[in-house]
């Protein structure tokens, strides 16, 4: 898959670890910046990883700020975005598989760099199961919340 990373600088003592995990797990990485610790705004840079998944250009991405709760929010703006805050591995891979997440958004001030490891694996070895027999639920789900972004 090819997988957006973006982050402000509350996010990029994070992004180098995370890129590494990416490309060890077989994806490619689209690096969307930022590239150092000066301060610069996290919707700017929500907005670059948003515009590569509507436009079909990335897969997934992940959104790394200081909480990761900014960039998620910047990032849930976005018709065809659907990115949550996860510091854990269940909730990484429960919301691509029951609600289709395609953002993961990650708190470089929250998270440690192994549980960041394990948390992005979790989300890209992830997929959506709403597809499957006997999975409908989340599918009709899932449809409910596109139909809130009309």
């Amino acid at each position: 898959m090819k997988i957006a990373l973006a982050c402000d600088h509350g996010g990029f003592p994070l992004k180098g670890l995370v890129a590494e995990t990416v490309r060890r797990l077989g994806h490619t990485v689209l690096d969307l910046g930022t590239d150092s610790d000066a301060p610069v705004d996290y919707p700017d840079y929500a907005e670059k990883l948003g515009r590569l998944l509507q436009t079909g250009k990335a897969e997934r991405g992940i959104l790394l700020c200081g909480s990761g709760v900014g960039a998620c929010i910047a990032a849930n703006k976005m018709r065809g975005v659907y990115a949550g805050v996860c510091h854990d591995t269940y909730s990484a891979h429960q919301g691509v598989e029951h609600d289709d997440m395609n953002v993961l958004c990650l708190g470089a001030r929250i998270i440690g760099p192994e549980l960041a490891r394990e948390t992005v694996t979790a989300f890209l070895n992830a997929r959506f199961l709403g597809n499957d027999p006997g999975q409908e639920r989340h599918a009709r789900r899932v449809a409910k919340v596109r139909t809130l972004e009309s």
